[in-house]
């Protein structure tokens, strides 16, 4: 078997500001098509072309050897590594693992020694925070009141989940989600008025689901972490399951982790066991993020067993559509995992089906 050729899909699903959806699919002379979905928003054309790049090292060749396939484009890629261009080599690798699968007729956990779990607790991921843009799109109703938003945290118990992960909203018409660490200003201060905010929110959600629903709370980029220490200690007594921060640096990553009860976790923006390790060395989160779809399948598997030699357990990072949460359910089969995420909000674009699932979802077999 031989591949014939190599294919990206861009799909657009509306929402404001534009995130499209990735896909890969990989021809072979056979009639075996490999599909992924891959990369991040804002690089869409730098994406695709990094794949078209990376296509002419593998036609004619075996798509089932996939560690040789996935060395030859890191070995190939030196010069520039990390980044979109592992998330390219990333969409190539996780659809060639699904030829190999497909090759012996079985899932792909079953080629790295079967699974571990049948079913994984999940939390709705960044509930409300698409709202305040895309509230038409989705077919709620907007964030424009406090209210608003403790009736948005009622859906997750709702729908059956027993976590949610949401980020800092302010409500009003129109409502906004926090972005000064994409879009300015990049001082990445918590503010009074930001920590004001950020606490009436989660007590709000908090007064709203009661003590047994676990909340979670996404920072991204818009602090330093140093900032985020005063957010995170005034956010001690709702109980939150974690805060969740990108940083670049295990050394103030670990200070923040130091200053505060709140358990914080970290990693979704780090790619490959090379970057992860000196987190680990650190001890500088309590749970770490792995994204399948950013690193590849055999990548995040390297750092989910590094990941268990340092005792820290993983969520992995899914930031799409359903074929990722199947590239996160190989992985889910064969690691250790802690929880990971699921996104009904972005899902609802397509699905009439949206979040209406228990609070663990089944594993395909």
């Amino acid at each position: 078997m031989k591949i014939t050729k190599i294919e990206t899909i861009t799909v657009s699903n509306g929402f404001t500001p534009a995130r499209p959806w990735l896909f890969c699919a990989i021809r072979t002379d056979e009639g075996l098509t490999g599909y992924s979905e891959f990369g991040s928003d804002h690089i869409t054309h730098g994406l695709i072309g990094l794949v078209q790049d990376l296509s002419g090292l593998l036609i004619g060749q075996d798509p089932t050897s996939v560690e040789k396939h996935y060395m030859n484009m890191y070995r190939q890629t030196r010069q520039a590594p990390y980044g979109a261009t592992q998330q390219a080599i990333a969409g190539i690798e996780l659809a060639l693992w699904d030829i190999a699968g497909k090759s012996r007729g079985v899932p792909v956990h079953k080629l790295f020694g079967g699974p571990t779990r049948e079913s994984q607790r999940v939390y709705w991921s960044h509930l409300a925070t698409y709202r305040p843009a895309n509230w038409k799109l989705l077919g709620v109703k907007p964030i424009k009141t406090m209210a608003d938003l403790a009736d948005a945290a009622k859906e997750a118990p709702a729908k059956g989940y027993t976590a949610f992960k949401t980020n800092i909203i302010w409500p009003g018409d129109p409502a906004r989600v926090i972005s000064q660490g994409r879009e300015g200003p990049h001082d990445q201060l918590a503010t009074r008025e930001i920590r004001k905010q950020a606490i009436a929110q989660i007590k709000t959600m908090r007064d709203a689901v009661g003590p047994d629903i676990d909340i979670l709370l996404d920072i991204n980029v818009n602090f330093k972490p140093n900032e985020a220490i005063t957010l995170a200690q005034e956010l001690e007594p709702y109980g939150l399951f974690w805060l969740e921060i990108d940083n670049q640096s295990p050394e103030a990553l670990r200070q923040l982790k130091d200053s505060t009860r709140t358990r914080i976790c970290s990693g979704e923006q780090l790619l490959t066991a090379r970057q992860y390790k000196p987190f680990f060395d650190h001890m500088a989160m309590d749970s770490v993020k792995v994204d399948v779809q950013w690193q590849g399948f055999s990548v995040a598997r390297r750092v989910a067993d590094l990941a268990e030699i340092y005792a820290i357990n993983i969520a992995p990072h899914r930031p799409g559509r359903d074929l990722r949460t199947q590239h996160c359910s190989a992985q889910l089969q064969r690691t250790p995992e802690l929880l990971p995420e699921r996104q009904p909000d972005r899902n609802r674009v397509e699905r009439a089906d949206h979040g209406e699932r228990s609070g663990a979802d089944a594993l395909p077999r």
